[in-house]
């Protein structure tokens, strides 16, 4: 089964993520620009960039490009939040905020590979 990437709930919220991590992004110092801004954005677009580059597949790959890929994407994702916290570089409030977001699409992933069994 096919699937358009365009109208999936994770692929929307995994996109509204990536938003919202460019833009936290923006407030951070200027000394990780190639640092943690850098691998931040990198895992953020990787979650709706896997989904999409999946969506074409038969369900056995996608699911593996949806738990491996764009799942562990938002994983790593979450621990950079967390360093970004710890450093200090956003508010409690954004990171908590960010980190729901980004639970909740780890949540819908789980679901989604659920149903495709």
């Amino acid at each position: 089964m096919k699937h358009n990437f365009k109208n999936l709930k994770i692929w929307i919220l995994a996109m509204e993520i990536a938003s919202d991590i460019h833009n936290l992004c923006l407030d951070f110092p200027k000394n990780e620009v190639y640092g943690l801004i850098s691998q931040m954005n990198r895992a953020a677009i990787s979650m709706p960039s896997n989904i999409a580059e999946s969506s074409n597949r038969e369900n056995a790959h996608f699911k593996h490009f949806l738990n491996i890929r764009s799942l562990g994407s938002s994983f790593e994702l979450q621990t950079q939040l967390l360093i970004a916290l710890q450093n200090k570089y956003l508010t409690d409030e954004r990171a908590i905020e960010t980190e729901n977001k980004i639970i909740e699409f780890q949540k819908m992933i789980h679901g989604f590979i659920s149903k495709l069994d």
